[in-house]
C-alpha cells in the first residue's frame, strides 16, 4: 500500500514537472516570436549622439559667456 502511493506520488511530481517544462518552452518561443514581430514592424530609431553633443557643449559655452558678460555688467554698475 506505501509503495503504491509512493509511486503514484513520483508519478504526479513527473507529471507536474513536465507539464511546467513544457509551459516555459512554449513561453520562450512565444516571446521570441513576439520580439521577431516587434522587430519587423517598429525597428529601433537610430540616434546621432555625436550631434547631440556637440550641440550641448555649444549651448554650455554660450551659457558661460552670457553669465560672464552679466556678472561684468553688474560690476561696471557699481563701479
Amino acid at each position: 500500500m506505501e509503495t503504491n502511493l509512493i509511486v503514484e506520488s513520483v508519478k504526479f511530481m513527473i507529471l507536474g514537472m513536465g507539464i511546467v517544462f513544457l509551459f516555459l518552452i512554449i513561453m520562450v518561443y512565444a516571446l521570441k516570436f513576439q520580439a521577431k514581430i516587434i522587430g519587423k514592424y517598429f525597428p529601433e530609431k537610430k540616434v546621432s549622439p555625436a550631434k547631440s553633443q556637440t550641440t550641448t557643449a555649444n549651448n554650455n559655452t554660450a551659457k558661460i559667456a552670457a553669465i560672464v558678460a552679466a556678472v561684468q555688467h553688474h560690476k561696471n554698475l557699481k563701479g
